[in-house]
């Protein structure tokens, strides 16, 4: 019973809370509904009132134009009452919207800029400003309404025609309100008053706009309109944004503050300055006429500033600004302060370039970009930087381009010497003192000879470093040499525009010679000696200089440089060699840089680099006086002696400049190195122990059986001893001295062989010159056979054998390994391979008409076989016509091509057999006609003393017998110097003595009396020896010739009775070239 009541219960409480829920939700239905009917209601009412607003505003201002092109004036309109004007266009800027009131927009700015033509004050715009009621919101209402113009400004695609028409929209809008000069109303008199307010409203709006960013939206304009692949801004766009930039900057009277904006987000823009240039001169006239060169650098010149700047924009943008400082440097030379360049914009250039370092980084990774100016560079591009690089670095260019140079650096050093000494007192060749003995007579003459020298030198007035006219040229030369270290990739570009202009590099030469004695010689090794860095910018100066002097010597022909003279005479660079020679040694044997790291510093490798460019042009053609390049102060017994020891100083000095010791005292030290080789391998004759390697050859298959055995024999082997047996043509073995002497004759008649052009492995010059022949694929196994001459040339050179080997020094240099070198112009080299050639391509290079009239291409032809072969010197050279523009490069292609890739292969394996006996290292110490002196003997009178003091005698010979002293008298009183050189040939087979003189001849030069026939003699028989020693007289061997065994270094020399006999036999013998022949 309970339990049926309790259901019921439950049921009505349920049913209760249903209906009170559903009249809740039938509450909130209502609620929701009235709330949807009022947003409805307020929608529908404001889309009313935003229609009405709207159809006012186009009932008002009806659309009565199209767009037109950008130079198209505007029409004419009917003005209406301004003030009507105003408040519908406060009514249209409350329901304002960007994208759909865009062309009502654009009309208004049309109207509102029309209106301002007008002088009467209830139709110009202006006119609401003079209405007190409505002047504070006539003022907020025109600061929105610019902002406006700017929010369109960055929003539109300069590259759209259509979107052009509204951006000269915005910018007239923005141009007129900005600036008091269009507002007719101040031109009446009645207003006179007013004009300085309305300059200051125009201020006000100008300040708001500004702080909502307006350089910003300035900034994108140009970087849209200007940086791309097309340009899209035209004159009347860039001059309204260039005003418009400026007008800030004039109103605050170029505050720092605004100038650094300014800066940063104007100026700074890629290619600016280029582009106001091309396109907008009016633009460039404003500049000026706001000196704003001037004020911009200066402005700059303070190191809180610049860095300020230099941190915002950062390396890519910061590069950009310095181009446009740059350009607009060159636009305002005749026109800025004589301040400003300096030192000012000097300055400037020079810490802009100096912080962009930076940026740099040596070599690709994985956070770096490839900059066409910089190189490697530690930013990233933005999509603005690429399509402007070309003129960035147009702009950059004239930096050292002639007008810039001029104004910079030429006519400062012009003033400077024409006001000071001249050249011709500051250098003359001046030697340094040297400490010597208070007791020794020639150390007092010579001290007398300085002491005078030092009396003349202190009547000259020479500058000193540190002095005005120094610090300011140093400072000069630091801006170019900071954009030389900085703009790597522009460096030929700016070496080029510095040594283009003959003028500036010879004005700097002459300052320099103005410095003191020796160019300043003592001056810079004393700042050296507090400056170890070398960061003074006086060693910046010679830096550039010597960087500068290098890379005009390199370019440098032989009729420049030797016939013409203009500027730079021989006698110029004698001084500037000793200079420099004078100065690399001091540093080094002073210690002055840290030797472990010298190769580092950049003052040591730029003069050192500019040293041995000299010296390698004098080894090729020789301008300076004999024994130029040696230093008096070495003594070379205890400079040796140091060298022993291991001292640093002088192996530094043997490593960089070995030319400065003489020539003998290095071949000295080439035969030390070969013979501590030669202990450290064990290959002396004691060490070997009799062991030596064994070859045996037919005479008829010399060249083929030398290099199937010694060809595949390791190099240690074959600088260890090597015995030759010889096969005769009836193929038994020929007696032989078991001496060096067979393997001597084995090597000549091998090289004899191997160089005979015949064979077409090598050629000659027209100077009998050989070089390795580009035809030689035509033999069998021709490399194989290139390495196997170089390795027995090399082993000839090991053993300090010379043989009469005269190759062409441009092969040699090869072989040195002097052509791997950055600064190796294959030009220099080409007339010691066709002179004729050398002629026809300077011929080419001085040519003052038009080039291509000579129809020349980038190809050489070659016969053959018959055939006529034609090579590219570039891909696709035979379309490639030679011009003015790219004839420069043709002739050193041309070059490069004849001397370097003909050959390349042979060479190659010449090289590499050659450097298997001799240590790379070791041929560093020659120079190319010292090697060719160490391979063939000294280029020297032969000096019979000499040659006497070391000649051994056999048969019954001695110094005093009376055959032996007709021989020498013979050869000193009657033989020319030729015929000198030709008993020399006969009896060594080279007509050239050995380096280091005939104490170093290998096997020893001697004479043996000869009694018996030619072709009974076998040598020393025991009859020649007992009658040569009794002196037993036979019948004077008139029909009896002098012969000779080469590979021995013999003279048989019959025993004649008469001086006359003697004379006129050995001179038919030498001259008919006999000696094997008739052995």
């Amino acid at each position: 019973m309970f339990s049926k009541s309790l259901t019921s219960k439950d049921s009505f409480l349920e049913q209760t809370k249903a209906a009170r829920e559903e009249r809740a939700l039938e509450k909130k239905r209502e609620q929701s509904a009235v709330r949807i009917q009022a947003v409805v209601k307020g929608w529908l009412a404001r889309q009313k009132f935003i229609k009405r607003i709207l159809n006012d505003f186009d009932e008002l201002l009806p659309e009565t134009a199209t767009h037109g092109s950008q130079e198209e004036p505007a029409q004419p309109v009917d003005l209406l009452p301004a003030l009507e004007v105003y408040r519908v266009t406060c009514r249209l800027f409350l329901v304002f919207k960007q994208q759909r009131d865009r062309t009502r927009f654009e009309k208004l700015c049309k109207y509102i800029v029309q209106s301002l033509h007008s002088d009467s004050v209830k139709l110009s715009y202006v006119g609401v400003f003079l209405n007190k009621e409505y002047s504070l919101r006539w003022i907020s209402h025109i600061k929105d309404l610019l902002y406006k113009c700017c929010l369109y400004l960055e929003e539109l695609k300069p590259e759209s025609p259509m979107d052009m028409q509204s951006i000269l929209v915005h910018l007239h809008t923005l141009v007129a309100f900005t600036a008091t000069n269009t507002w007719a109303l101040t031109r009446l008199k009645n207003f006179e008053k007013l004009r300085g307010g309305m300059t200051q409203l125009c201020a006000n709006v100008m300040g708001s706009l500004f702080h909502k960013g307006y350089y910003l939206t300035l900034k994108s304009l140009l970087l849209r309109g200007l940086c791309r692949e097309k340009i899209y801004l035209k004159n009347v766009s860039l001059t309204a944004i260039v005003t418009l930039s400026l007008r800030p900057l004039v109103s605050a009277q170029f505050s720092e503050k605004l100038l650094t904006m300014y800066i940063i987000q104007i100026l700074s823009v890629p290619t600016l300055v280029y582009h106001m240039q091309q396109i907008s001169p009016e633009s460039i006239s404003s500049f000026r006429s706001y000196s704003m060169f001037d004020k911009c650098v200066e402005f700059l010149s303070a190191d809180q500033n610049l860095r300020i700047v230099f941190n915002t924009l950062e390396g890519n943008y910061a590069l950009c600004l310095l181009a446009n400082l740059v350009q607009l440097a060159h636009l305002e030379r005749e026109h800025a302060l004589p301040d400003t360049y300096h030192p000012t914009f000097v300055l400037v250039v020079t810490r802009f370039l100096d912080s962009c370092q930076q940026y740099v980084v040596c070599k690709k990774g994985n956070l770096s970009n490839w900059h066409p100016i910089l190189g490697w560079f530690s930013q990233s591009f933005d999509t603005y930087l690429p399509p402007a690089m070309g003129n960035l670095r147009n702009q950059l260019s004239l930096l050292w381009g002639a007008p810039l140079l001029k104004k910079l650096l030429a006519m400062p050093l012009k003033d400077m010497i024409d006001a000071g000494v001249t050249g011709e007192e500051g250098a003359g060749p001046s030697q340094p003192s040297t400490p010597v003995q208070s007791n020794n007579p020639a150390a007092i003459i010579r001290r007398a000879i300085e002491a005078r020298t030092n009396r003349s030198n202190a009547n000259k007035h020479f500058r000193k470093l540190g002095s005005p006219d120094c610090t300011k040229t140093a400072l000069i030369c630091s801006m170019y040499h900071t954009a030389l270290q900085t703009m790597t990739q522009v460096k030929l570009d700016i070496l080029t525009g510095l040594c283009n202009q003959d003028e500036i590099l010879y004005s700097l030469w002459q300052f320099l010679c103005t410095l003191g004695p020796n160019c300043g010689l003592k001056s810079f090794l004393d700042l050296l000696a507090v400056n170890t860095k070398t960061s003074a910018p006086e060693f910046q100066m010679l830096i550039l200089f010597a960087d500068c002097m290098t890379h005009y010597v390199t370019i440098l022909d032989d009729m420049e440089m030797y016939e013409q003279q203009n500027p730079f005479k021989l006698q110029d660079f004698i001084n500037m060699s000793q200079f420099l020679n004078m100065f690399v040694y001091k540093s080094i044997m002073g210690q002055l840089f840290d030797l472990k790291t010298i190769q580092s510093n950049e003052l040591f490798s730029s003069l050192h680099t500019l040293l041995l460019v000299l010296y390698r042009r004098d080894c090729r053609r020789a301008y300076t006086p004999l024994n130029h390049w040696l230093v008096r102060e070495i003594r070379e017994g205890q400079f040796m002696a140091d060298l022993e020891k291991g001292k640093k100083p002088q192996q530094v000095l043997v490593q960089k400049t070995p030319h400065m010791i003489a020539h003998g005292e290095r071949v000295r030290l080439f035969r030390r190195a070969v013979a501590d080789e030669k202990v450290v391998l064990g290959l002396t004759e004691r060490a070997c122990g009799g062991r030596s390697t064994l070859v045996t050859v037919r005479r008829a298959r010399l060249v083929e059986d030398g290099y199937r055995q010694l060809g595949a024999l390791p190099s240690r082997a074959l600088k260890g001893c090597v015995r030759v047996r010889f096969i005769n043509e009836q193929g038994l073995d020929e007696a032989g001295i078991d001496q060096d002497g067979v393997f001597k004759e084995f090597l000549e008649e091998t090289i004899k062989r191997v160089f005979d052009p015949s064979l077409n492995l090598f050629r000659v010059t027209s100077e009998e010159r050989l070089y390795p022949s580009p035809t030689s694929c035509l033999q069998d196994n021709h490399l194989q056979l290139f390495e196997f001459i170089g390795r027995m040339l090399g082993k000839a050179v090991y053993e300090g054998i010379v043989v009469d080997v005269p190759f062409a020094s441009f092969f040699l240099s090869q072989v040195l390994g002097q052509t791997q070198q950055a600064l190796y112009s294959w030009i220099d080299e080409l007339p010691s391979l066709d002179r004729d050639l050398y002629r026809s391509l300077t011929y080419i290079k001085h040519f003052q008409g038009d080039i291509s009239s000579l129809e020349l291409t980038f190809s050489v032809d070659e016969e053959r076989l018959g055939e006529i072969v034609t090579h590219e010197l570039v891909p696709g050279g035979k379309a490639v016509p030679v011009t003015n523009e790219n004839k420069i490069n043709y002739i050193h292609l041309m070059a490069h091509f004849r001397m370097h890739t003909q050959i390349k292969d042979q060479t190659n394996a010449f090289i590499k057999g050659f450097r298997t006996i001799i240590n790379p290292e070791w041929l560093s110490l020659f120079s190319t006609p010292e090697l060719q002196r160490l391979i063939s003997g000294d280029n020297v009178p032969l000096d019979l003393r000499d040659l006497r003091r070391h000649t051994q005698y056999y048969g019954g010979f001695h110094d005093s017998h009376r055959v032996v002293c007709w021989l020498w008298d013979v050869l000193q009183r009657d033989f020319s110097e030729h015929e000198r050189a030709m008993f020399l040939k006969f009896v060594t087979s080279c007509s050239k003595p050995p380096v280091l003189g005939f104490a170093h001849l290998k096997p020893p030069f001697s004479i043996r009396c000869v009694e018996v026939g030619d072709d009974e003699d076998t040598g020393d028989t025991i009859g020649s020896v007992i009658r040569g020693f009794f002196t037993i007289r036979k019948k004077d061997p008139l029909n009896r010739l002098p012969t000779s065994s080469t590979c021995f270094n013999l003279l048989k020399l019959p025993n004649y009775q008469k001086r006359s006999t003697l004379r006129d036999k050995l001179r038919y013998a030498v001259n008919s070239n006999t000696g094997f022949e008739l052995s």
